[in-house]
C-alpha cells in the first residue's frame, strides 16, 4: 500500500514557511508500517490541485493533503475538491457547532468567513477537528482514499494521531518495519562506501542500506520490512555485528541522535561537568548543548572569546603566544581550554579558535583552519582541521568535531 503526501500553499514554494508537515507525516506513517512513495508541494492554484490529485490517484492508494482550508479567499482547497469529486459545498451542523465552540471568547461574533468553515463537500465523510475550525474531509473515490487536513501543524498532528493513522491501520493493516541507525564520524562518504563495499553487497535482500551524510558525520540506516518485528530486529543486529569490526572506532552511537545528546547522557550518567570556550564557533557549541533538556545538570557555562582581549583577560591566554603564534594556533587554543575549565570549575572543557571566513585567511592559515582542544584535569588534546571555505559549514563542522573530540576524551 502506497501513500502520497500533498502540501498546498504558495508560502511553502517561496520559502516563507518551511514544510514540516511532510516530514512529520512521513515519520509517523513509517513508524505505523506504511510506505510514503512521494511528497508534492504545490501552489494555491486550482489547476495544480486538480492535476496532482489526478496524477496521485494513478500511483497510490492514499493521498494525504494539508493546507488551504482557512476562512479566507486564498484558501481554495474545499472548492477545488468539490470540482474534482463533482459535488457541492453544504452546511454541516456539527462542524458549525465546533467552530462556535472553538471561537467562543476569541471573537465577539462569527462573521461570514468564520461561518464558511462549516461548509463541506456533500459526498465526503467529515472528521471533526477538536483543536481548530477547519474540518477534516475523507473521500473514498475510485479505489483511492483522499484525506484533506488543515495545514496548521498542531491540528494536522492531532487528527493524524487520533483518527487518520488508526483508520488506515483498520483498513490496510500495516507491516512491521524496523530501522537501525549507526552514527559514524570522520570518514568521508566515498571512503566509507569503499570500506563497506563487501559488507553491503552481502546484505540480505530483505535489508536496505542508506547513507545519510552531514558535515563531519554520516548516518548509516539499515531498514527491514516484514511480518515479524522480532525476526527483523535479529536480522539487522546480525549485520551490525559484522559491521562493527570494519569501522568500530569511528562509530559514535547506534542511534539516530545528535552528538550533543550523546554527550548529555554521558556527562549526566557519570556526574561530570562541562565548560566551553569558543572563538570561531561563536557560542554554537554551547547552543547545541543547551538545546538538550536537562543540560543544566552538567553544563556550567561558556566564554565566547571572540577578541584577543577576552582570550587574555578572561581565559588567561599569554599575550606573547598570541603575538608569536597567532590566535588560531595550538598554544592559544590549549590555554583557552585550560583557562575556561579552571575559571568555571568544570571537570571537562572544549575550546575552538579558527578562521571561519569568508575573509581573514592566509597562505599559512587559509579560511577553514580551526584549532580545537579538549581537556580534563590530567590531559589536554588539540588538533588542527581545515573545513573548507563556507563560513556556515565551518562553524557547524567545528562545533560537531569539538563534541566528537570531547566524547573521545571522556570515553
Amino acid at each position: 500500500m502506497k501513500i502520497e503526501i500533498v502540501t498546498i500553499g504558495d508560502e511553502l514554494l517561496i520559502g516563507q514557511v518551511i514544510d514540516t508537515n511532510s516530514a512529520w507525516i512521513g515519520q509517523h506513517l513509517n513508524e505505523a508500517g506504511f510506505e510514503v512513495s512521494r511528497i508534492n508541494s504545490i501552489s494555491d492554484s486550482e489547476e495544480e490541485i486538480l492535476n496532482v490529485l489526478a496524477e496521485s490517484s494513478s500511483r497510490c492508494d492514499v493521498v494525504l493533503i494539508t493546507g488551504g482550508l482557512g476562512p479566507t479567499k486564498d484558501d481554495i482547497t474545499k472548492t477545488t475538491l468539490c470540482k474534482y469529486f463533482d459535488t457541492k459545498l453544504v452546511h454541516n451542523a456539527d462542524v458549525f457547532d465546533d467552530v462556535k465552540r472553538f471561537l467562543k471568547g476569541r471573537v465577539a461574533s462569527l462573521n461570514d468567513f468564520n461561518k464558511q468553515q462549516a461548509l463541506v463537500p456533500e459526498n465526503c465523510e467529515v472528521i471533526r477537528n477538536a483543536v481548530g475550525t477547519a474540518p477534516i474531509m475523507w473521500f473514498d473515490y475510485k479505489n483511492t482514499i483522499y484525506v484533506s487536513m488543515p495545514g496548521v501543524p498542531s491540528e494536522m498532528k492531532h487528527v493524524m494521531n487520533n483518527s487518520i493513522i488508526p483508520r488506515l491501520k483498520t483498513k490496510f493493516g500495516g507491516a512491521a518495519i524496523v530501522h537501525k541507525t549507526i552514527l559514524v564520524h570522520s570518514i568521508p562518504e566515498a571512503v566509507l562506501a569503499e570500506m563497506l563495499e563487501d559488507w553491503e553487497c552481502a546484505l540480505p535482500s530483505s535489508i536496505s542500506l542508506a547513507y545519510l551524510p552531514a558535515p563531519g558525520r554520516i548516518r548509516l540506516r539499515l531498514s527491514a520490512r516484514g511480518e515479524d518485528e522480532g525476526v527483523l530486529q535479529n536480522s539487522i543486529q546480525e549485520q551490525i555485528d559484522k559491521l562493527v569490526p570494519i569501522i568500530g572506532d569511528s562509530i559514535l552511537a547506534f542511534s539516530d541522535e545528535s552528538v550533543a545528546s550523546i554527550l548529555a547522557k554521558l556527562f549526566t550518567d557519570k556526574e561530570l561537568t562541562l565548560a566551553t570556550a569558543e572563538s570561531c564557533t561563536g557560542g554554537n557549541i554551547a547552543h547545541q548543548i543547551t538545546s538538550i533538556p536537562g543540560s543544566s545538570a552538567f553544563f556550567v557555562g561558556s566564554v565566547v572569546a571572540y577578541s584577543n582581549a577576552v582570550k587574555q583577560n578572561v581565559l588567561g591566554v599569554n599575550f606573547l603566544d598570541i603575538n608569536n603564534y597567532g590566535a588560531v594556533s595550538e598554544p592559544v587554543v590549549e590555554q583557552m581550554v585550560q583557562g575556561v575549565r579552571l575559571s568555571l570549575g568544570a571537570d571537562y572543557a572544549v575550546a575552538t579558535s579558527g578562521i571561519a571566513g569568508p575573509d581573514g585567511g592566509s597562505d599559512e592559515k587559509p579560511v577553514g583552519t580551526v584549532w580545537i582542544a579538549v581537556c580534563d584535569s590530567n590531559k589536554t588534546i588539540s588538533r588542527c582541521f581545515n573545513f573548507g571555505t563556507i563560513r556556515e559549514r565551518n562553524i557547524e563542522r567545528a562545533s560537531d568535531m569539538a563534541l566528537v573530540m570531547l566524547k573521545e576524551l571522556v570515553g
